[in-house]
C-alpha cells in the first residue's frame, strides 16, 4: 500500500517525460539543493522524493517546495521500509502515472544532476537502461578511502563472476530507465531489502534480453549526511548475488520473458 501526500491525476499524461526517483532517509541537509539543481537542468524533469518517515524533517522540507504538487512529489510508503522498497514504490508510483522514463539516484550529491541528462540522452540513442558507471573507461571516484574503492570493486568482479553480467559497475545505482522495463519486470522475483535490489535489478532486465548501456560519471562522496551502507547491507547483497547465481542455474535464457511483454503488477 502506498501513501502519497501529493495530488496525481492519473487520466493525464505529465508534461515531464521523465520523473526523477531519489529515496531518501534523513536527508534534509541535502534534499532541497537537489531538487533545485534538477529542476534547473537542461532536461524536463519531475521529482518524486520517497521519504522512509525521516525523522530529521526532510518531508516535510518536500512539502513546503514552491513547486510541490507541481513539478515536485513526495511519496511515504507504508508498510516495511528499505531501499529496495523505495525504489519499487517510486517505479510503480512514475509507471501508473504515465512517465516514459524514471531516472533512479541518491540523494547525497554521490550522483551528481547535471549527469542526469546524459543518461536521458543514451536513452533516446537506443539504450532501454543508461547506467552511471564509476569504472567504464577508468576509474572515477572521488573521496574514497583505498579500501572503499577496492571494496567496491571486488564487489563488482564477484558479481560478474556468479550473475554473468558484464557491466563495469553492476552495483551502481544510478540510472535512468525506460518504463517499458518497469512493466516487464517481474517483481515477485525480487527478494533484496537493501542495495542488492540493484544487483537483482541488473540482472532481472539483462536476461530479459534489454539494453544497458553504461554512461561514464564521476562518483563523488558524500559532503553531508550520515551514509546508509553497513555490515549487514554488505552481506546481503553478497548472498543475493549467489541466489542470483543459482537462478540463472535453473532458467536457462530460452525462458526470458521477451522485451515488451507485461509482468501482472508491482508486487
Amino acid at each position: 500500500m502506498l501513501a502519497t501526500t501529493s495530488p496525481a491525476n492519473l487520466d493525464s499524461a505529465p508534461e515531464a517525460a521523465a520523473l526523477v526517483v531519489v529515496p531518501v532517509y534523513n536527508e534534509a541537509a541535502n534534499v532541497i539543493n537537489l531538487i533545485n539543481q534538477l529542476l534547473g537542468s537542461t532536461a524536463r524533469l519531475d521529482v518524486l522524493i520517497v521519504d522512509d518517515n525521516s525523522p530529521d524533517g526532510t518531508g516535510d522540507l518536500v512539502r513546503g517546495h514552491a513547486e510541490f504538487s507541481k513539478r515536485v512529489f513526495l511519496l511515504t510508503p507504508a508498510g516495511p521500509r528499505g531501499f529496495a522498497r523505495a525504489c519499487r514504490a517510486g517505479f510503480q508510483w512514475g509507471v501508473e502515472r504515465g512517465y516514459d522514463i524514471c531516472v533512479e539516484m541518491d540523494a547525497d550529491f554521490s550522483h551528481d544532476p547535471v549527469d542526469v541528462p546524459r543518461l536521458l540522452d543514451a536513452i533516446d540513442g537506443g539504450a532501454d537502461i543508461a547506467l552511471g558507471s564509476r569504472y567504464v573507461d577508468g576509474i572515477r571516484v572521488i573521496n574514497w578511502p583505498a579500501r572503499r574503492l577496492l571494496l567496491s570493486l571486488f564487489a563488482g568482479s564477484y558479481t560478474r563472476f556468479f550473475t554473468g553480467l558484464t557491466l563495469s559497475d553492476p552495483t551502481s545505482g544510478f540510472k535512468a530507465v525506460r518504463a517499458r522495463v518497469l512493466r516487464a519486470t517481474d517483481w515477485s522475483e525480487f527478494t533484496a531489502d537493501g542495495y542488492g535490489f540493484i544487483i537483482e535489478f541488473h540482472f532481472h532486465a539483462s536476461r530479459n534480453g534489454f539494453r544497458i548501456a553504461e554512461v561514464p560519471i564521476v562518483f563523488t562522496e558524500r559532503r553531508r549526511g550520515a551514509s546508509k551502507m553497513s555490515f549487514k547491507i554488505m552481506a546481503e547483497s553478497a548472498a543475493r548475488v549467489l541466489k542470483l547465481a543459482g537462478h540463472r542455474l535453473m532458467h536457462p535464457l530460452s525462458d526470458r520473458l521477451r522485451p515488451g511483454a507485461e509482468s501482472p503488477h508491482f508486487a
